[in-house]
């Protein structure tokens, strides 16, 4: 069993800043590719940010400039820096990790998190 915990959301004002972690748990062998995830109130779930297991990040461009990816593969968490926070940052955000749990085998294990909520709002 592999298990995702997103933390750091909450309320914060536009222009605020706010941090996310996303730590896995569990059977993990070696993590590979992993990503942010947001859903908009009313939207569809939509890619946000991700980084490579070498940590290499892309960012789509409705964040780029204002959101910084990152990773510590030592503790098996991911970052995500929101700086300059607008009110259409609102949303769920998920974090998404493609997961080998054994080293004998390539086969990866796509997990997601629970969540957890952004509200920009004055």
């Amino acid at each position: 069993q592999v298990q995702l915990v997103e933390t750091g959301g909450g309320l914060v004002q536009p222009g605020g800043s706010l941090r996310l972690s996303c730590i896995a748990s569990g059977s993990i062998f070696k993590i590979n590719d992993m990503k942010w995830y947001r859903q908009p109130p009313g939207k569809e779930r939509e890619w946000v940010a991700g980084t490579t297991s070498s940590g290499s990040p892309n960012y789509s461009d409705s964040v780029k400039g204002r959101f910084t990816v990152s990773r510590d593969n030592a503790k098996n968490t991911m970052y995500l820096q929101m700086n300059s926070l607008k009110p259409e940052d609102t949303a769920l955000y998920y974090c998404n990790a493609k997961i080998r749990k054994w080293s004998w085998s390539w086969l990866e294990f796509d997990n997601w998190g629970q969540g957890t909520q952004v509200t920009v709002s004055s």
